[in-house]
């Protein structure tokens, strides 16, 4: 989960060179200043930072003098500075070069070059995994599916900690090709795909009989709140009385957009609070008037990070059933600092989440109320009709959720 209200637009992915001490000051005994920036180094740390630069240097000087090919000084740099923030062993915190912060900014803009893969960490086998293939987009037209684990790309292999650099080699410009090499029940499957400009959708809606509408949203982007919006009144126009809201495989997005959705969905209240190192609180809440109608919200263990706080909010106020698996377990806050100088950025985790009764999903997920598997004809249906919607016979949380706002409207 990203916020949006400290950070121009949030959510994956230290040299200190000889200008840092070539341009030092004293300003006082226990101070050091760099003329150019106005950052203060303190005199505690002065020591360690003057040995690391000797040490660097010294590394530098080997790797340029020795190394089989002619690295780039810029690419030892970067190189260094997402060392940095990769020592704090954190997935959701890293340093990105102006260019990776453009295509990172991609993910809430709403479209890229590219195969068109949603994808996260499994945190059980650190491997890249397929949360959902785009509609329409050529990792879906080839046969990618979810669950798929992404194993080598173009040759090379790849893990979880390698995620943003997966992502980006994966991204391209349009009408180039990418192998893609996956591993799916204990098999190896390689796809030979071409990059195509893939538009994101954000969510997509239907009327799922007279009375009850049904709302995918796949992601919190910059849109989606005003896009819920007008799908709810559409889907109000048509009769709907009731809802299902599906946050299956939806990895999260922007804050402000969740909490925004949430003040539709929720009574008068906390959708969620979040606490920093320092023991700061921010609440955030919606206000009086809200949908108010039989809900059920469908979720999976692909359900992560903003579509957590909804469905958690959702299950304290009583206001829905979940139904499905146990989310994805990521209760953390990414903030964007930034940008620097060239334009380049960190990504840090700041805070931790708590729904409105103070629950602590991080690493634990969200408990549906009703558990309900996935039939084994689902995900080979998936499989042999890539991109073309579950028959309702085969969606059994579906089934599910519909029996559920059934019941409540009959109540």
């Amino acid at each position: 989960m990203i916020s949006k209200k400290k950070a121009a637009i949030g959510a994956v992915i230290i040299i200190l060179c000889t200008a840092i001490f070539s341009s030092l000051i004293t300003l006082r005994v226990n101070e050091y200043k760099m003329i150019s920036q106005g950052d203060v180094i303190q005199a505690e740390d002065y020591t360690e930072l003057r040995d690391f630069y000797r040490k660097f240097n010294q590394v530098k000087a080997v790797v340029q003098q020795d190394y089989l090919k002619e690295p780039k000084l810029k690419t030892l740099l970067d190189g260094a500075l997402k060392g940095m923030v990769a020592s704090l062993n954190d997935p959701y915190s890293y340093y990105l070069t102006a260019k990776e912060y453009r295509d990172f900014l991609v993910d809430v803009e709403g479209s890229y070059a590219g195969v068109g893969l949603t994808v996260t960490v499994n945190k059980e086998d650190n491997m890249i995994t397929v949360v959902n293939a785009i509609e329409g987009s050529p990792a879906a037209e080839a046969g990618i599916v979810t669950g798929d684990k992404i194993i080598n790309i173009d040759g090379k292999d790849v893990n979880g900690s390698m995620l943003d650099a997966a992502v980006s080699k994966m991204r391209g410009k349009p009408d180039t090709k990418v192998k893609v090499s996956v591993l799916r029940d204990g098999k190896t499957e390689e796809f030979s795909i071409i990059r195509k400009v893939v538009n994101l959708p954000d969510m997509k809606y239907k009327m799922l009989d007279d009375k009850i509408g049904y709302l995918w949203l796949y992601r919190f982007d910059k849109n989606s709140s005003a896009n819920f919006f007008r799908a709810v009144e559409e889907l109000r126009s048509k009769g709907m009385q009731g809802m299902v809201l599906d946050l299956r495989n939806n990895p999260g997005g922007l804050l402000d957009e969740c909490v925004a959705i949430g003040d539709k969905l929720l009574p008068e209240g906390l959708v969620l609070y979040s606490e920093d190192k320092h023991g700061n609180r921010e609440e955030y809440k919606t206000d009086k008037q809200y949908l108010n109608i039989p809900l059920a919200v469908l979720v999976n263990e692909y359900s992560a990070s903003a579509s957590e706080v909804l469905s958690g909010a959702i299950q304290d106020h009583g206001v829905g059933v979940l139904i499905g698996h146990t989310t994805f377990g990521k209760g953390l806050v990414q903030t964007i600092r930034g940008p620097f100088k060239e334009g380049d950025v960190v990504k840090l985790t700041t805070a931790k989440y708590f729904t409105p009764k103070g629950r602590d999903i991080n690493k634990k997920g969200v408990v549906p109320d009703i558990k309900v598997n996935e039939l084994e004809e689902a995900g080979q249906f998936v499989t042999d009709h890539p991109g073309k919607d579950l028959p309702l016979n085969l969606d059994a949380p579906l089934s599910k959720g519909l029996e559920e706002v059934k019941k409540q409207l009959s109540q």
